[in-house]
């Protein structure tokens, strides 16, 4: 008898401690997440068969792993202000670049050089990706993908919702090659009742590491509003990309850097965080690496949509700076062994552009800089430096390796043009 009066109490406290402890763990747990009773549910649904028709818990807050629609839902959300976008130019005639024919010039350099197109006659076409920022019908994409003002281009946005499906004609506002920026103004169709808009974000305030969403079209209409995702890799992003039409380098500051999968034809495309907001602008892919694309923050856009509607571009103050006009590229071991070099320090002169300063100099293509005035130049980096060093009106002795042999060029800097 005594031994079960001792036992009474010890079974009260375990009771206690039970009911204590499951009231702390529902508290802990979500009150959106249901828990018991799985089978209850499946009956309740219509039986194993209609398992997918139960009600999922969505909480936009929660890790992508808690819960699985969450994608899904973003790109059901933003896909609809998604456009596809065609250009098309009237016919150009197309000379043939002097280097296009050299063996040495297509071993060495088609890596770093953009060839131009075949020579005749053409019509320039261009496809990409663009999305609706405005209920009056703003589309924002990159300049690459539509141009600039003044072309004659015909552009083509092709709008696709559950209830609507087809191409309207679009007018370019405006556009900025430096940002590779542009908007574009469309119509609404009579068939919509409002057109789809982007949720725009802050970009100053994603993080390296957070998940992002990217959709566009890439290779073409065939694919479109198709949906990648990854994480934002880094910030503040440099990187220089071959202009295949201005026979140039077009040079991309402060990116955002993603491993999303992003392909020719998603330029222009949004890349959303998991609130469901666009924080970039797709834009380019390192063809050299695997998984790396890049975006332009969607604040720098925002600074710069309502100079683009209301002027057509960007005003800026005039800057001058310091040029040259020669494209070059490293001197790797191959070329090093071709030009009978004992190292591989200094540059390689790609191509001279015409009028510029070099070619006022005398400098020539596949010439070797070793130094510039009193700078030694190891590699691609230190000629630019020593160039930007410099100031307009300057004159810099350049010395030169050419033919194995060693001499000095005085090269006047001049002032950058804007196209360049």
């Amino acid at each position: 008898m005594t031994r079960k009066r001792r036992l009474i109490p010890l079974i009260l406290v375990g009771l206690l401690a039970f009911f204590v402890g499951g009231a702390v763990a529902l508290n802990l747990y979500p009150s959106n997440l249901t828990w018991a009773e799985p089978l209850a549910a499946v009956e309740e649904h219509g039986g194993v068969d209609a398992v997918d028709k139960i009600p999922v818990a969505k909480d936009a807050h929660l890790l992508p792993g808690m819960n699985p629609y969450l994608i899904a839902d973003i790109a059901e959300d933003t896909g609809p202000a998604v456009v596809f976008i065609s250009v098309e130019w009237p016919p150009i005639k197309r000379p043939e670049s002097p280097f296009a024919r050299d063996p040495f010039f297509r071993q060495f350099f088609e890596e770093f050089f953009p060839f131009p197109m075949p020579p005749g006659d053409s019509v320039p076409r261009s496809v990409g990706t663009g999305f609706i920022i405005d209920e009056k019908g703003y589309v924002l994409t990159n300049q690459h993908v539509v141009g600039d003002r003044g072309e004659d281009q015909k552009i083509k946005v092709r709008i696709t919702t559950e209830d609507y499906s087809g191409e309207v004609d679009a007018t370019l506002l405006g556009a900025d090659y430096k940002l590779d920026l542009a908007v574009l103004q469309i119509d609404k169709p009579e068939e919509l009742n409002h057109l789809p808009v982007a949720k725009l974000g802050d970009s100053e305030r994603s993080r390296p590491g957070e998940w992002v969403v990217a959709i566009g079209n890439p290779y073409g209409k065939e694919l479109e509003h198709t949906v990648t995702v990854g994480v934002l890799s880094a910030k503040g992003r440099q990187i220089t990309i071959p202009d295949t039409e201005k026979q140039q380098y077009r040079v991309y500051e402060n990116l955002m850097q993603t491993d999303a999968a992003i392909n020719p034809g998603n330029s222009g495309g949004p890349l959303i965080n998991i609130e469901g907001e666009v924080i970039g602008i797709n834009t380019a892919v390192n063809a050299a690496a695997q998984g790396i694309g890049f975006a332009i923050p969607i604040n720098t856009a925002k600074d710069v949509v309502e100079q683009l509607i209301e002027n057509g571009e960007i005003i800026r103050e005039e800057s001058i700076l310091p040029w040259v006009g020669v494209y070059f590229s490293e001197i790797t071991p191959e070329v090093a062994r071709y030009f009978r070099l004992r190292d591989t320090k200094g540059v390689v002169v790609v191509e001279i552009i015409p009028g510029s300063p070099a070619e006022k100099a005398g400098l020539t293509t596949y010439d070797i800089v070793r130094k510039v005035g009193d700078k030694d130049i190891e590699n691609t980096d230190d000629f630019s430096q020593a160039i930007q060093e410099a100031e307009p009106g300057d004159t810099l002795m350049f010395v030169v390796t050419r033919q194995g042999g060693s001499m000095l060029i005085p090269v006047e800097i001049g002032s950058r043009p804007e196209e360049f």
